[in-house]
């Protein structure tokens, strides 16, 4: 048995580590296998999409919160055995299959993970940013321990490296924690439950999921193409890599204090200092490359990123029941996937026409969020 926050940090760490293997490598992966970079495309497209689907219809379907950690349990066991499907055939349409498999799976897992951060934070009092820092750092961890692996071993390596990963995510799941999570006190699914067309139509919720999906979404030209601008202007891999992992440093950092820094802060406010500090850093990122403002640029990230998320579960823990799984589900789909999905496919457009003048369209992305803001004031 472990204690809460001890249950959820691992959780976090291992579903980050195994993450920091898949989102980096599993391209090289499927390029060794002999996949044309077309078909890559195609390949990791199916897997955004499929994601997207499993949090929106998969993690909602966990009606009660006290069935979150058994929901967690069986989707990580059912990842791991889509994961180890992989291994049984390297055809263009096998692959398709499988990928959309996993990460129709392995998307829930977050959101899912989430909403018990949110329940624990209302019901046992959980500081969510000292525990969700550990999978900030599992993520650096995980990619740097795999690209030593491959650079020895190869490039099947990648796939048991997360195989390791999804077996260790498992096994802690199957740990007990202290506190399991409770249900509403008198109160049954349904009726703790706001039903999606009800819910949705709250003014608060869709102006909080619109920000969310702008600050988010407005990372996508950050995620795809800031390696790429960075190496054109001149830097070499290894810097561009110390780069990115500054920006996940400052994450660790704000994630950590987030308790002491924001607890006399709004949901509203915190949307806002969000929304000010990705201003600031894609206009910063569309108008430099010289490395002193690459480095404020990338501490800029807790803002951008970190804030935001923050604000999100504060949003998010403050409701009950199902509503809680519901919005963390419908949060981690449209603004963790569909609205970056989207930008993505915008950036590229933008990058292969202005180059670093996407970023300029990325603050202007995210500026309506100063007057779409949820007037909450849930701490």
């Amino acid at each position: 048995m472990l204690p809460s926050a001890g249950w959820l940090g691992l959780s976090y760490f291992t579903y980050f580590f195994s993450f920091g293997i898949f989102l980096p490598f599993w391209s090289l992966w499927l390029q060794g296998e002999g996949i044309s970079p077309e078909s890559i495309g195609i390949l990791l497209g199916a897997g955004m999409i499929a994601r997207f689907l499993g949090s929106l219809f998969i993690a909602p379907a966990v009606k009660k919160t006290s069935q979150l950690i058994t929901a967690l349990r069986l989707i990580a066991l059912l990842a791991l055995i889509c994961s180890i499907a992989f291994s049984f055939g390297t055809a263009w349409a096998w692959l398709l299959v499988v990928m959309a498999g996993f990460s129709l799976f392995y998307g829930p897992l977050i959101p899912l993970t989430d909403a018990l951060a949110a329940t624990w934070q209302r019901q046992v009092g959980l500081d969510y940013g000292k525990v969700r820092l550990w999978g900030s750092m599992a993520f650096v961890i995980g990619s740097a321990v795999t690209g030593e692996v491959v650079n020895a071993f190869g490039h099947k390596a990648i796939m048991y490296c997360l195989w390791a990963g999804l077996a260790a995510m498992l096994v802690g799941m199957l740990l007990r924690p202290r506190h399991m999570p409770q249900d509403a006190p008198k109160d049954s699914a349904v009726q703790d439950t706001t039903p999606w067309k009800i819910l949705l139509k709250e003014a608060p919720v869709w102006r909080f999921l619109l920000c969310a999906a702008l600050l988010q979404g407005a990372h996508a030209g950050y995620y795809g193409f800031s390696t790429i601008y960075w190496q054109e202007a001149g830097y070499s891999a290894s810097v561009v890599g110390y780069l990115w992992s500054l920006g996940v440093v400052a994450e660790v950092i704000v994630f950590a204090l987030s308790k002491r820094l924001f607890r006399r802060m709004s949901v509203s406010q915190l949307l806002l200092l969000s929304c000010f500090c990705a201003v600031i850093r894609w206009i910063l990122m569309g108008s430099t490359t010289a490395l002193p403002w690459l480095i404020l640029i990338q501490i800029l990230h807790a803002g951008s990123f970190t804030v935001c998320h923050l604000a999100a579960m504060r949003f998010i823990s403050a409701r009950q029941g199902g509503d809680v799984i519901r919005l963390q589900a419908i949060y981690s789909a449209l603004g963790m996937g569909g609205s970056v999905a989207i930008m993505t496919m915008l950036s590229g457009f933008l990058f292969e026409h202005y180059q670093g003048g996407m970023f300029y369209a990325m603050a202007l992305v995210v500026l309506p969020v100063i007057f779409f803001r949820p007037k909450v004031t849930s701490h």
